[in-house]
């Protein structure tokens, strides 16, 4: 009932709304109730007692309600719709918005396609339930509490026995709810894996061609497949055992006011309209008992359905701004690592590390695969909390800074360069949405993008597939460059972002961006030594700590790790300069 309590919350927006939709049902319902008493009259007094002068004003009167519930019905079902609809507006607008609150964190331990399933079938489920579900269930309580005082005002014996066997068929619906909502809850779990499983491989397909693993692939859905089949064919199993009996039971009703109410007529006790009229009725106590079985059905599911979305909106982001966070005017970049530790899990990333970087100055970082480059950004942006130590950004910790203002002033060209469905020029502009076509080609001529851009069929306009598919990965590169430039940060980061372009092309990227450098505190992730011997400081990282730090002159004096890499960087040059000594 707390799942269904929230769920209703969401109608108290459009109470209006939702209390027309009500009041059409319930016209509708008191509609249906009054044609058995026109069936009673029709056969009491036209058909037995020959008052023919009252047969048009019954038919007449039967066309009116006719007329009017048609008109009630449209209405009912478009408002019923309409608040549900809504509903589910604020319900997926609330999960996105939640969604874009969320850590880095947050999305290492949640798959995408179980995320997509939340957003779309869960919040389906949820849907279908308000707008049947909950009008099913109103218009049964009607009838069956209508219908229960007229048949009692009509005759009580007959009424005693025709709600014989509602007790048992109310113990089946308590049997079948605890039955069928496990299995709806592991029908929504399945859904998502498969949903999982059907996005990663479309998303990696390049992938899967690329190793000859389609037999592979297929096997893996059609193994998520089969467990979905399997956990739907279960639900239907409960489904089919358990309805077929309330269905019987309740049809024992008809069975009994057939043979007890005949005998009444047979008596005189009830006249034959009155029967006919009974019989009606009963149909309308029947039906609510027979619904029962898919009101509990259509219920579960959004039980289901809710706990799953609700589950999502109950998690609250471990980033969040703190009470009055620092929002200054302008940022100036200074940036200071004072014994930085930070853990993924268990797993540790860095270990003490500290580091200045004064306002304007480019510091570059090296090491091998894993070292803790890219934590040392993650940090910076605070993407993630650190584990201990300070990250301070004007003096200030970046955990007491207001994450927007924080993050509006730095630009990032990420390693794992992603790129919208759009445009070029709205690719580049969602470093700044406020970019002129000016600003947007300045940007790209300094990333050296323009040459290229201008190339293609619509130039700027051209659409770039998903993730930038149809892009070379330096092209893909060079965007990312244009995007992070035209944002015109305080500090700029550069994530590797030139180990997918020629070193001619990194040469004239590197020149374009010195004079971009200037003024801003730049960090610089790379592996070639070329894009990081001019940096004011370099620091080498090797399992999370640093092992060595100076310019490019005083690391070669050192002769250690940096030292080997440029050793081995330029190996083949060295081998080439000997070479031509030699000859």
């Amino acid at each position: 009932m707390h799942i269904i309590k929230r769920i209703l919350g969401y109608l108290g927006r459009y109470k209006g709304r939702a209390i027309i939709a009500v009041t059409l049902l319930i016209l509708f319902a008191g509609l249906n109730m009054i044609s058995p008493i026109i069936t009673k009259h029709l056969i009491d007094d036209v058909i037995r007692g020959g008052n023919r002068e009252l047969f048009p004003i019954l038919i007449i009167a039967t066309l009116i309600i006719a007329a009017i519930k048609g008109i009630g019905l449209y209405f009912r079902v478009y408002f019923f719709e309409n608040v549900s609809q809504h509903c589910m507006y604020d319900l997926r607008n609330e999960m996105f918005t939640h969604l874009q609150d969320q850590s880095f964190t947050y999305f290492d331990n949640n798959r995408i396609g179980e995320l997509m399933s939340r957003m779309t079938g869960d919040l389906e489920g949820i849907r279908a339930f308000i707008a049947g579900g909950i009008a099913t269930l109103l218009e049964n309580f009607i009838y069956f509490i209508g219908t229960t005082i007229v048949l009692f005002s009509m005759n009580p014996k007959l009424a005693v026995v025709s709600l014989a066997v509602s007790p048992f068929v109310a113990w089946l619906a308590v049997r079948f709810d605890t039955r069928i909502r496990p299995a709806f809850g592991a029908i929504r779990e399945q859904q998502a894996a498969l949903n999982t499983a059907t996005q990663e491989n479309i998303a990696g397909v390049r992938v899967v061609k690329a190793f000859a693993r389609e037999d592979f692939e297929i096997q893996k859905f059609g193994k998520e497949n089969k467990l979905n089949l399997e956990k739907n064919v279960n639900a239907s199993r409960i489904w089919a055992k358990y309805f077929p009996i309330m269905d019987f039971t309740s049809s024992l009703c008809t069975v009994s006011v057939l043979w007890y109410g005949g005998r009444m007529v047979a008596g005189g006790e009830i006249s034959l309209g009155t029967l006919v009229a009974f019989n009606s009725y009963l149909w309308m106590l029947i039906n609510p008992m027979r619904m029962l079985g898919w009101v509990i059905n259509l219920m579960e599911q959004a039980v289901s359905s809710g706990q799953r979305v609700f589950d999502v909106l109950d998690t609250g982001s471990i980033v969040t701004d703190k009470e009055a966070p620092y929002d200054p005017e302008e940022m100036q970049g200074h940036v200071e690592f004072q014994d930085v530790s930070f853990h993924y899990g268990d797993t540790r990333a860095l270990s003490n590390i500290n580091l200045r970087a004064p306002a304007g100055k480019t510091v570059a970082i090296m090491g091998t695969t894993g070292a803790g480059k890219t934590s040392i950004i993650n940090a910076l942006n605070r993407f993630y909390d650190i584990s201990k130590g300070r990250v301070l950004v004007d003096g200030v910790d970046v955990r007491d800074w207001k994450l927007n203002a924080l993050r509006e002033n730095i630009g990032i060209v990420m390693q794992d360069v992603f790129l919208f469905s759009a445009t070029i020029e709205e690719n580049i502009m969602y470093g700044n949405p406020k970019a002129t076509r000016e600003e947007v080609i300045k940007a790209a001529r300094i990333a050296d993008a323009h040459n290229f851009i201008v190339e293609m069929p619509q130039g700027y306009d051209t659409i770039v597939g998903e993730r930038g598919m149809g892009l070379s990965g330096g092209q893909k590169q060079r965007i990312a460059i244009a995007r992070a430039v035209i944002k015109n940060p305080k500090i700029l980061i550069m994530d590797d972002c030139t180990s997918a372009v020629d070193m001619e092309t990194e040469y004239s990227i590197q020149q374009a961006l010195k004079g971009i450098m200037e003024g801003r505190t730049t960090f610089i992730i790379a592996h070639r030594i070329s894009s990081v011997k001019d940096a004011d400081e370099i620091i080498v990282l090797d399992d999370g700590q640093i092992v060595e730090r100076g310019t490019h002159h005083q690391l070669l004096k050192q002769r250690g790790e940096y030292y080997e890499i440029y050793s081995q960087q330029y190996k083949d040059f060295e081998d080439f300069t000997e070479d031509r000594q030699v000859m």
